[in-house]
């Protein structure tokens, strides 16, 4: 059932919870851990009476173990967690990348690692969220700045995942997670919704279309198609010896995602323009978004996605400004390839405010960070 159309004042995770419910999700597994837990709590609750099933699982692989499996069975399944939890998932999501199954998993980011500071905020998992598994393989995913990003960015995050056959993540942290503030929900959405075909013979279960993303077999329709997360070829066949398939299959997982960049990329631009730029994402974003609306030296470029990397509006930013501060909850992650795309672009100085111990950069960080920089 979706949230009806109105103005609410939820917390983070609360805005989360009514984003998958509208995007019709119907199946949750989830292991309580902080900062997280409010999601699997209300899903709890709103998943009684819509035909949902809510699993308390033993542990968080077997919480995303099951989401594949009911994802396979025709349903919209979801997780959400943090980062020990998150730790636990890897291999299970490169599963869900190599066999193409679309599933959404919220992390909500806390201070790493190992058991860190389960209750502050970090933003320390956004290079794990890419590279976590092992092999080559694209994913997408989210940064939420606001509770009504979490809404709106859970429900892209169904949207893409079965737009694109692959597993998207929701980024957010304990800040955001925790803040409250108001939701605005309007009277349509645009929901994506499974492309599903029964197979007349078996060789179309892998079918390449134009888009790189074939249709999703039907269980119970039509010819049978195995479901592995070896190498496979386009009949399903399992091939791991066959190097031209193997070639062709991971390549084909990757491309998917990135010929579809400007479909996926979404980003907030203040002060385009400016001299001085700052990209942020997440709650990191918010003291640089306070800072640009008052100095007009100064412009940001807030990123909402982060894999694939949103490089066309980094590009441009760099192209046109003399500096640019990365300002992020690490000790410089997406600073890297903000980096690289800067210098491609003719920004020779690209510097970086780190800021971690559970807390966002405050406005007054900025501006230190910044005067120092020559800047303001």
């Amino acid at each position: 059932m979706r949230t009806p159309r109105g103005e609410y004042f939820l917390q983070g995770n609360e805005a989360c919870v009514e984003g998958a419910m509208s995007s019709g999700v119907r199946f949750f597994a989830g292991y309580p851990i902080t900062p997280s837990t409010e999601i699997a709590e209300g899903l709890a609750q709103r998943l009684k009476g819509t035909n949902g099933v809510f699993l308390q699982m033993e542990d968080e692989i077997a919480c995303i173990s099951a989401i594949i499996g009911a994802s396979w069975g025709g349903t919209k399944s979801m997780t959400a967690t943090s980062g020990p939890g998150f730790s636990l998932m890897q291999e299970a999501i490169g599963y869900a990348a190599m066999s193409e199954t679309p599933i959404v998993i919220v992390n909500v980011m806390r201070g790493g690692p190992s058991t860190g500071q389960p209750t502050r905020a970090s933003q320390g998992d956004v290079m794990q969220t890419k590279y976590g598994s092992h092999g080559d393989y694209q994913v997408i995913a989210f940064a939420p700045a606001s509770v009504q990003e979490m809404f709106d960015l859970t429900i892209e995050s169904f949207n893409y995942a079965e737009k694109y056959r692959v597993p998207a993540f929701l980024l957010s942290d304990a800040e955001v997670g925790h803040m409250r503030g108001l939701l605005s929900v309007p009277e349509q959405l645009k929901i994506v919704d499974r492309k599903e075909k029964g197979l007349k013979r078996a060789d179309e279960a892998y079918d390449v279309p134009d888009d790189l993303v074939h249709p999703f077999p039907t269980f119970g329709k039509g010819h049978k198609a195995m479901v592995t997360g070896m190498t496979h070829a386009e009949d399903s066949r399992i091939e791991p010896e066959d190097v031209k398939t193997h070639q062709e299959l991971v390549k084909r997982l990757s491309e998917k995602i990135l010929k579809n960049r400007k479909d996926i990329n979404k980003w907030e631009l203040v002060s385009p323009g400016s001299k001085t730029m700052i990209i942020s994402y997440g709650s990191a974003a918010l003291g640089p978004k306070e800072v640009a609306a008052k100095d007009e030296r100064v412009g940001l470029l807030r990123l909402k996605s982060l894999w694939p990397l949103p490089e066309e509006p980094i590009y441009e930013v760099a192209n046109q400004c003399e500096r640019i501060l990365v300002c992020e909850m690490n000790l410089g992650m997406m600073y890297w390839p903000i980096k690289r795309v800067a210098l491609e672009a003719g920004c020779k100085k690209v510097e970086l405010l780190s800021k971690i111990g559970g807390e966002p950069p405050t406005p007054s960080d900025v501006r230190h960070k910044l005067r120092g920089m020559g800047a303001i």
